[in-house]
């Protein structure tokens, strides 16, 4: 039933988060994030893209975080999707949390489709957890080939 409810159009999300966590079902929500966290790319950005409009930051940012599993391309997509649909903020939670968790040889994946977009974006993330990760991300994007300036 989780699964079927992280499919429904994104707009319904903030309501049935509150709805839940009314009910005492703050576990249930989490379940529902984790599962909203695996949908495709597009539908992940419109999933935090309407947790943010609907001031559920700390949401947005769980869900963000969550789907830095997925494969770096999708990664890709999403960070696009948020990025043409005026939700940059998101977009930058999204890399930082990608920059964090994952090794800096996937950050060349993320931005080999669009270098000249992701690059700039992915060194900020990078510098902003530390000037050894930036230093690690700088190297893995020219090991791939990848300009970094």
């Amino acid at each position: 039933m989780l699964c079927e409810a992280a499919g429904r159009p994104p707009e319904q999300l903030p309501l049935l988060a509150a709805e839940l966590q009314r009910a005492g079902l703050g576990a249930d929500w989490a379940e529902l994030l984790w599962e909203a966290a695996f949908l495709p790319p597009e539908r992940l950005a419109a999933a935090a893209r309407a947790l943010a409009v609907a001031g559920r930051d700390d949401d947005c940012a769980q869900l963000l975080r969550q789907g830095v599993s997925r494969p770096a391309g999708e990664i890709t997509d999403a960070v696009l999707a948020l990025d043409e649909s005026g939700r940059a903020h998101e977009a930058r939670a999204l890399l930082s949390a990608f920059v964090q968790a994952r090794a800096p040889e996937d950050a060349a994946l993320l931005a080999a489709p669009d270098p000249h977009r992701l690059v700039p974006r992915l060194l900020a993330a990078a510098r902003a957890v530390s000037a050894s990760r930036e230093r690690d991300v700088v190297h893995a994007l020219r090991v791939a080939g990848i300009a970094t300036s």
